[in-house]
Formats: C-alpha cells, structure tokens, sequence
C-alpha cells in the first residue's frame, strides 16, 4: 500500500496531537518537588484506571453468568498478588472462566 503525502501528514499531525499532551506534564512536573501525600495519590491512579478499564468488561463479556467472570477475576488478582506479571493471570483467567462456564 503506497501513502501519499497528505496521508503521512495526517498521521504525523496526529502523533503530535497525542503525544504532546501526554509529555507536558512529565516535562512540567519532572522539574518539580511534589508534596509527599500527592505523590503517594498519583502512585495508585494508573491502578485504579486500569481496573475501571477492565471490570466493566468483564461482566458484559458473560453477562447471563457473572459468576464465572468473578470466578476468573479472583483467580487474576489472587495470582497477580503472590506471584506478580500479567500474562499468567490475564491467560488463566480466561481458561478458568471458560471452564467454569462449560460446566
């Protein structure tokens, strides 16, 4: 697939209207102290944006038995909190729910 100019322009233009907004405020604060209790809150949002992203979605994925969701859910946090990393618990927790909803 061949891209004409106007084409690379709008994608650059677009990467420059994304990215910028995101590194300002890394430029703005990195120079800065941040008081201690705003630096512990600013620690728990990426948590906290991370599990309004997913929780919702994994109810409406089996939404007649929500069960199973919760049942892959707790295996994710439980494995997530002893043994650390993403792709285990992310993977099990989708066999474990589409065990637990054959059965």
């Amino acid at each position: 697939m061949h891209m004409n100019n106007k084409t690379t322009l709008l994608i650059l233009g677009m990467t420059a209207v994304t990215f910028i907004p995101r590194l300002l405020p890394f430029i703005i604060i990195s120079s800065k102290k941040l008081p201690e209790n705003i630096r512990r809150f600013l620690l728990y949002i990426p948590y906290a944006a991370l599990g309004a992203l997913i929780i919702p979605g994994v109810f409406t994925a089996t939404p007649s038995k929500s069960y199973a969701a919760i049942v892959g859910m707790v295996f994710a946090a439980l494995f997530s909190w002893y043994k650390g990393g993403i792709i285990i618990p992310v993977l099990g927790s989708m066999i474990i729910t589409y065990i637990v909803l054959l059965i």
